[in-house]
C-alpha cells in the first residue's frame, strides 16, 4: 500500500498515522501490533521490518527508526510517500533473555507481573537490552531489583525515567 503523510511525534517518537481504513485495506481484523515492511520516499533500499502499534481507534501508529528517517532524509513536519505492506515473516519479540532473577521476581509479585505485562512491547524490549548490557552480575541484580521495585508499584526512578504504580511518568532524560 502507498500514501502520502505528514511525519508526526508521539512523546518522543516520529511516526507516520494509518487510519483505520488503512490498517484494514493491510490486514483486516487485525487488532494487535501489526507486522509490516516500511519504506518512506522510497529508502532505505531493504524495507525495514517493524511492528505498528495500534492507537486504540482501530489506526495504528508507524513509529520510525532513527535509520528510516536518515535514509529518507526526512524529519518531523515533512511530508513524506509511504510504502508499507503486511510482513508475515516478521515476528519481533524480545531479542534479549529475561533474566532467570527477573522471572522468579515476576512469578514472585503479581502486581509487578501485571505491570509487566501491561508495558509496550518496546519498553519490555528496552528493559530486556538494559539487563543483557550491564557488565557485571551484581549491577544486573542491581537493575533487576530496581525493575522489579518499580513495576511493584515503589515511586523510583529506572532506566532514566520516572515510575509511579508500576508505569512510566516521564520519558527518558536526554
Amino acid at each position: 500500500m502507498r500514501f502520502s503523510a505528514t511525519l508526526a511525534i508521539h512523546g518522543i517518537n516520529p511516526y507516520v498515522p494509518v487510519d483505520a481504513e488503512q490498517a484494514e485495506r493491510l490486514k483486516q481484523g487485525w487488532r494487535k501490533p501489526m507486522p509490516v515492511a516500511v519504506r518512506i520516499n522510497g529508502a532505505p533500499r531493504e524495507a525495514w521490518r517493524i511492528n505498528m502499534m495500534p492507537r486504540g481507534d482501530g489506526g495504528y501508529y508507524l513509529y520510525l527508526h532513527g535509520e528510516v528517517r536518515k535514509a529518507a532524509g526526512v524529519e518531523v513536519g515533512d511530508k513524506v510517500e509511504v510504502e508499507v505492506a503486511f510482513d508475515e515473516g516478521y515476528h519481533a519479540g524480545p531479542a534479549d533473555p529475561v533474566p532467570k532473577a527477573f522471572e522468579d521476581g515476576l512469578q514472585a509479585d503479581p502486581r509487578a507481573h501485571a505491570h509487566w505485562t501491561a508495558l509496550t512491547p518496546s519498553l519490555q524490549k528496552e528493559v530486556l537490552r538494559r539487563f543483557s548490557s550491564v557488565k557485571s552480575e551484581a549491577a544486573k541484580a542491581r537493575n533487576i531489583e530496581a525493575a522489579l521495585q518499580v513495576l511493584g508499584g515503589a515511586e523510583g526512578r529506572f532506566m532514566a525515567r520516572a515510575w509511579r504504580d508500576g508505569a512510566v511518568v516521564s520519558p527518558p532524560a536526554a
